[in-house]
């Protein structure tokens, strides 16, 4: 099997060549591999049958929206702090919220994006 031509690395001015697009010095890190061991909770029965289906009952519309005074189904449900691999965090039923797809997904952006200067 014939194997990739060689490119330069994709970060900015690195001519270093590479089959994969990035060079080591500038390979992003990937929080997958750190979550790697714990994303898997979220398919365990305590989340999908209890803690998830708990909270939407118990809090059905988006908390963020609520506070505009808007009224949006909640569809996700989230931990308030994150829990990071920390199991009593994770089942501690008082970190969770509901929130819409929207908020959620802004809420880990931002989550996210500190983490990243923080490192």
């Amino acid at each position: 099997m014939a194997q990739k031509p060689l490119r330069p690395c994709r970060h900015a001015g690195c001519s270093a060549l590479t089959r994969d697009g990035w060079c080591d010095k500038h390979r992003p890190k990937h929080r997958r591999q750190l979550s790697a061991h714990w994303h898997g909770w979220y398919s365990l029965p305590i989340w999908t049958q209890r803690l998830r289906p708990q909270q939407l009952v118990k809090e059905p519309f988006c908390r963020e929206c609520a506070r505009a005074g808007i009224r949006t189904n909640a569809t996700v449900v989230d931990h308030i702090t994150p829990h990071r691999g920390d199991w009593n965090l994770f089942v501690d039923e008082t970190n969770l919220q509901s929130l819409c797809k929207y908020h959620h997904d802004q809420k880990t952006a931002l989550e996210q994006a500190r983490d990243r200067r923080e490192q």
